[in-house]
């Protein structure tokens, strides 16, 4: 399974010194698999370290936290031997392990030219960090994009990477969209999708449920583990509302998220704030925040914390809490579909570095996004799931706002090359927006 951030990892490996690695993200994205399996491969030797499946390896870190020490206890715990020059050590789950952390200052001040990669899905609740001694990223579900690799289809991959704007470029794209809708981006999930290929389709489908199944349990299950019983009840609550209040929208587009009824006598922001901080630090939440009157930049100095709209860190998931049929997303006439684009399109933005994203409100018009550009100015990004794109939201954005260009994703084929100020794009080239501010 090919994942983008892997150049990421290759340009680390080919310095001539470097801090150690830290790789974060939710449970399941496959942090392992990126570490052992994909970088590991450019490696003589991997030697990896887990502490939740082993606890006794931290005794390597208990004495002495010199990077030879360090080795030295862990080749006499492991029986394996280890080569700075030459191998890859990947410290998996550090968060298990306060003193595994701390040692990655001293990795990275006294052994710069070893490789060490470390991971974690509870980095974010960590209450000490070595600021400014590891390079950090954050691993995602996979991408639309990354969906499109796992199919082994080149040609339609192909297809996409050149932003191909064809009727028959537009009708499979879509059509693998809507499939990556239901499966979402964990990669248990793709994986299983792919490989079952010729399998009948209610096999298909149910393989997906009863994964994503498993997903949604596993995580619940962290919620008590790191946060203790009383904190867990609340996090649950908003976890599993976060779909419920994007159902529960019924004009066009989603607003901040409503705390009424989430929690038994809880009703205002602050009751809830520990919890939704708590979800996105641990990348199972992500942040939009509605800002008002005419869009200016710095965005973020706009932003109010109890104002924020909430959506889930995958769609495959989303769509299994709201109980949506794999057939209902298919014919995308179901009830949900401009949500689902919506938190498909924050997924996509998340993972190029647009997070927290911020929308736009006025009124009754809402634009789903907005997004600064290096120069200072604010490109509105209204999100359509469907085939008509009339949008008075965003002419309203333009009589107010009245921006150098707007840009809209839609579920049509996108707008000709020649224009450059009102730009219309097919939802699942959602990854490209950037380049087009």
């Amino acid at each position: 399974m090919k994942r983008l951030l892997l150049e990421k990892l290759l340009d680390w490996k080919a310095q001539a010194s470097r801090k150690p690695l830290l790789i974060d993200g939710a449970r399941q994205t496959g942090k392992t698999y990126l570490l052992q399996e994909l970088l590991g491969r450019e490696f003589d030797r991997v030697l990896r370290v887990d502490f939740l499946e082993t606890p006794q390896l931290a005794d390597a870190f208990a004495s002495s936290l010199s990077p030879q020490d360090i080795i030295a206890n862990i080749e006499l715990l492991t029986g394996q031997i280890f080569y700075p020059e030459s191998d890859l050590l990947i410290l998996d789950e550090i968060g298990e392990c306060p003193q595994a952390v701390t040692s990655l200052k001293y990795f990275a001040e006294k052994a710069p030219t070893w490789f060490v990669a470390a991971s974690g899905s509870n980095i974010g609740l960590l209450n000490s960090f070595p600021v400014g001694k590891v390079e950090q990223h954050n691993l995602r579900p996979l991408t639309f994009r990354e969906f499109l690799w796992a199919a082994n289809e080149p040609m339609l991959v192909r297809a996409y990477e050149s932003q191909a704007n064809s009727a028959a470029a537009h009708s499979k794209l879509f059509d693998k969209l809507t499939d990556y809708y239901f499966t979402g981006g964990m990669p248990e999930a793709v994986t299983s999708w792919f490989e079952n290929a010729n399998k009948s389709i209610i096999e298909r489908v149910s393989n997906i449920q009863k994964i994503h199944a498993d997903l949604i349990a596993g995580y619940q299950r962290d919620f008590e583990k790191y946060a203790g019983r009383a904190d867990a009840q609340l996090i649950a609550a908003v976890f599993s509302n976060i779909p419920s209040q994007l159902s529960a929208v019924v004009d066009e587009s989603v607003k901040r998220f409503k705390f009424k009824d989430v929690a038994e006598r809880k009703s205002r922001y602050a009751e809830f704030e520990s919890a939704i901080s708590w979800l996105h630090q641990c990348r199972l939440a992500l942040k939009n925040y509605p800002i008002e009157g005419i869009a200016k930049t710095p965005l973020a100095a706009y932003q109010k914390e109890n104002k924020v709209k909430l959506f889930l860190f995958d769609v495959g998931l989303l769509n299994h809490m709201l109980n949506t049929s794999y057939k209902e997303i298919k014919q995308q006439g179901y009830e949900y579909k401009g949500y689902i684009a919506e938190n498909f399109v924050q997924q996509e933005f998340a993972a190029i570095g647009i997070e927290p994203s911020y929308s736009w409100g006025d009124a009754r018009a809402e634009i789903e996004f907005v997004i600064a550009t290096d120069e200072g100015l604010v490109v509105p990004v209204e999100v359509k799931s469907g085939v008509r794109t009339r949008a008075k939201s965003l002419q309203s954005y333009i009589t107010k706002c009245a921006p150098h260009k707007t840009l809209k994703l839609t579920g049509t084929q996108g707008s000709a090359p020649e224009e450059q100020t009102h730009i219309v794009l097919p939802l699942y080239y959602a990854e490209y927006v950037l380049a087009m501010l």
